[in-house]
């Protein structure tokens, strides 16, 4: 279980035994729901699972989500970075406004024949508002 340390205002994860959210995708382990121990891991899922959801694709949440799709076929340019750095950072301080974002990377990576790109490369380094000292970075594959 995850508490804040009101003292140095650090989170502080407690009881191993207690599961703090869902992994995804859903997998069985050990009989049971995947589930993250730590704050850590559970920021971290919300992040990717934020990443791999298209507004409107979410019932009954139909602004959750990051537009990153659209950006798949556009020309890759540093206007293009931009926007998608933007909209990341709007979409996280929306829904997880205890989440400091505090670099986000953007790569194309092309198919093999080089005619088209098949896939967004983005890495985003976070920290918790709470506990600004422990960084932590996640990847997150956009494909069409």
């Amino acid at each position: 279980m995850a508490i804040v340390d009101n003292n140095n205002q650090a989170v502080v994860d407690r009881y191993d035994a207690v599961s703090i959210g869902l992994k995804l995708p859903i997998v069985l382990d050990n009989g049971q729901l995947a589930s993250t121990k730590t704050t850590l891991e559970a920021v971290k899922q919300n992040i990717l699972n934020l990443c791999n959801t298209e507004v409107g694709e979410r019932v009954m949440q139909p602004t959750l989500g990051v537009r990153l799709k659209r950006f798949l076929f556009e020309p890759f340019t540093e206007d293009t970075v931009l926007q998608v750095q933007d909209i990341i950072l709007e979409s996280v301080n929306y829904w997880l406004p205890f989440v400091n974002l505090n670099d986000i990377q953007v790569k194309m990576s092309d198919n093999e024949s080089g005619d088209f790109r098949s896939a967004m490369e983005i890495s985003i380094n976070f920290s918790l508002k709470r506990d600004p000292e422990t960084l932590e970075m996640i990847q997150v594959t956009v494909s069409g």
